[in-house]
């Protein structure tokens, strides 16, 4: 549309891909829509598709002042540029256009803390703030995302009408909730990244053991995804997993997936949680093996001189000798079923993060409504999250995933197969850090008495940070060096 005097509903400033995408998903649902961008051709650009796309409602502006000045009050401004120094660049040049009740509605994958500073500095002005997590990429943007927005609650009313039709739409509502306060809807959004990084790792790990164990060729791993995607593992990743593996290389022979360079980018979200989480301490270790997996896939060159260098040292690749005796069907189950039970210790890890987050700043979360919200426009969502809803609403106060009944039986189902998977993965050398990382967390949590007695007693000897009994109350101090060399049953008494 050409620029009109009547104002719009609402504004947006950053018109990068996923900017324009939701510029022109909030005009398809009917809300005029004003966008600005400092680089002007962009706002042509997004004008010309608005044109295209169905004439929506959609006005260009080239300068704050004009951008600000073309909104309905209270004005709501969503900015989605890249996080940082822009995001205050942004709004120092907006906000000197904006009055006492108008909102910011930051919608990038920020750090919290920077919103929550943010959201001090506007409200000197007057000025109302949201931070909003946005999930779905470029494609979820413009047909439905998931939202995820924290911070002023009267600014979140504001929008509400809007945001509840541009959000993705399943059964049981719009996936989009007022989270909380403060930077509870950036922090929310950092773990549901957090939570796809530990997603995408042990899916990968399961296409390597199918791929190297199984022998399995990428026709046979789409159509074996393809039958996953109609089952408990029906997801948005398992199904773009299956499109992949169907790719040819138009450049050459075979799959376009077996041509890309093995070293995989990450943006820091993945590192914001594992940081949180050794903050909070709380166990994290899939997403954190994800981490550690993508920070080793960088080193593709010191992997391949590695490779070189224990090759000649005597190290020998096992995929023949495994390939030999490995029953494929039975393979291809053990590994569908060990790869739910791992996610599931991921997403009770994640949910855990955000509990200790919620209880840390008051913000109250509500763990049934983030499953739900995630079930449809984000990356992560998957027919399972229906059922970790249901988790949280039959127990708010639920411990962990792990103990909600139905799940415990669903693991303890899965465990035999769990383990299958993982020994032949270790004794063919086939690194699957993720689902092992799982694992272990799995058997830890389950045990009631662990060897923590022994670390404890190490800790006090060597700084005497003294200890507890399980026989009676109160912190305990033994002088094991002097007990020991005393003691008349020790080494030499075994002789």
């Amino acid at each position: 549309m050409e620029a009109s005097t009547a104002l719009s509903r609402i504004g947006l400033a950053g018109l990068a891909v996923m900017g324009q995408n939701l510029a022109l998903n909030i005009a398809d649902k009917g809300f005029p829509i004003s966008v600005y961008n400092r680089t002007t051709s962009k706002v042509d650009e997004t004008l010309d598709r608005a044109k295209h796309e169905g004439n929506l409602p959609l006005t260009g502006h080239y300068s704050p002042r004009d951008f600000v000045l073309s909104l309905q009050r209270p004005r709501s401004v969503i900015i989605l540029v890249k996080a940082g120094s822009p995001v205050d660049q942004t709004i120092a040049a907006l906000s000197q256009f904006m009055d006492s009740g108008d909102c910011i509605i930051d919608g990038g994958n920020e750090w919290y803390e920077n919103t929550e500073r943010r959201m001090l500095q506007a409200a000197d002005k007057g000025i109302l703030y949201l931070g909003m997590g946005v999930s779905g990429g470029e494609e979820g943007a413009r047909n439905g995302p998931s939202l995820m927005p924290g911070g002023s609650y009267q600014a979140y009313l504001n929008i509400e009408d809007i945001v509840k039709k541009v959000a993705a739409q399943v059964e049981d509502g719009p996936c989009v909730t007022y989270i909380g306060e403060g930077g509870s809807g950036n922090f929310v959004k950092m773990v549901h990244n957090g939570i796809e990084y530990g997603d995408m790792q042990l899916i990968s790990e399961a296409y390597d053991v199918l791929k190297i164990a199984g022998g399995l060729s990428n026709s046979e791993l789409a159509e074996i995804f393809d039958e996953w995607n109609k089952g408990e593992l029906e997801s948005f990743l398992i199904e773009i997993t299956a499109d992949i593996f169907k790719v040819k290389d138009e450049h050459g022979d075979g799959e376009l997936v077996d041509k890309i360079l093995d070293k995989t980018g990450m943006k820091g979200t993945g590192k914001w949680t594992v940081q949180q989480a050794a903050e909070l301490s709380v166990a994290a270790p899939t997403i954190a093996a994800s981490l550690d997996c993508r920070y080793l896939s960088g080193l593709k060159e010191e992997r391949e001189a590695a490779a070189e260098v224990l090759k000649e040292a005597g190290m020998r690749e096992e995929d023949g000798v495994v390939r030999s005796g490995v029953d494929k069907k039975r393979l291809i189950d053990d590994v569908r079923q060990a790869l739910y039970a791992s996610k599931i210790c991921s997403y009770a890890q994640g949910m855990n993060l955000l509990r200790a987050k919620s209880v840390e700043k008051g913000w109250n979360l509500n763990f049934g409504e983030l499953a739900r919200i995630w079930k449809g426009g984000c990356i992560i969502r998957a027919v399972f999250l229906d059922r970790i809803k249901k988790a949280y609403q039959r127990n708010p106060q639920l411990a962990s995933l792990i103990v909600d009944p139905e799940f415990a039986r669903e693991m303890v189902q899965r465990q035999a197969a769990w383990r299958r998977v993982v020994g032949l993965a270790i004794s063919a050398g086939i690194s699957t850090p993720g689902m092992c990382a799982s694992l272990a967390y799995f058997d830890t949590y389950r045990r009631a008495r662990l060897p923590a007695n022994l670390v404890q007693a190490q800790r006090d000897l060597f700084g005497a940070h003294t200890y507890e009994r399980i026989d009676r109350p109160g912190a305990f101090h033994t002088e094991w060096s002097k007990l020991a060399k005393q003691s008349k049953s020790g080494v030499g008494a075994l002789n």
